[in-house]
């Protein structure tokens, strides 16, 4: 299974609220948060093939265009599975991850979701009946092995097109 993950800057480890507006980037390899579920993914029989990377900023000023050139990226990459995220409770990032699991979805055949805590509800709320959303906790909250876990477990279901229905009723928001 090759998993390609799309972070905000935070995430990929390439500065905070100051650095919103780095521009859109990658690079193939797990970079950032990966560290926190790469075992996860090798257990399950994947690796990290890559990271793609946007600035919150960058996104919100543009998000059609943002989301279409990620899903350019991803099509050029050919992961098996893309996950954005995960979230935490950053909001924006929240937008930034539900949007452009949409987008690749209506845009590729390389299955892509989302996963963010109850705090991004905007996101939720937009997007939740358009892309699979995955629940996990907020930044310090507890259960974020667990749903890491869950995250790699449903990358591994998409990717083996299994039915996931009964899966996004227990781990997602709908």
């Amino acid at each position: 299974m090759k998993v390609l993950m799309i972070f905000d800057q935070t995430q990929a480890g390439l500065g905070g609220k100051e650095s919103a507006e780095l521009p859109l980037g990658g690079k193939m390899m797990a970079i950032g948060s990966c560290n926190m579920f790469e075992r996860q993914v090798k257990d399950a029989g994947g690796k990290i093939i890559g990271t793609l990377y946007c600035g919150n900023q960058t996104f919100m000023n543009d998000p059609d265009t943002v989301s279409k050139k990620l899903a350019a990226m991803v099509k050029k990459i050919k992961p098996d599975v893309v996950i954005c995220g995960p979230c935490f409770n950053y909001g924006e990032y929240g937008i930034m991850a539900a949007h452009t699991a949409q987008v690749i979805n209506e845009h590729t055949d390389i299955p892509s979701f989302a996963i963010m805590s109850q705090e991004c509800e905007k996101a939720i709320a937009d997007y939740k009946d358009k892309v699979h959303i995955l629940k996990m906790p907020k930044k310090g909250g507890t259960g974020l092995n667990q749903a890491l876990n869950q995250m790699v477990m449903f990358a591994k279901m998409l990717v083996e097109k299994q039915d996931v229905n009964e899966f996004v009723k227990e781990h997602g928001y709908l």
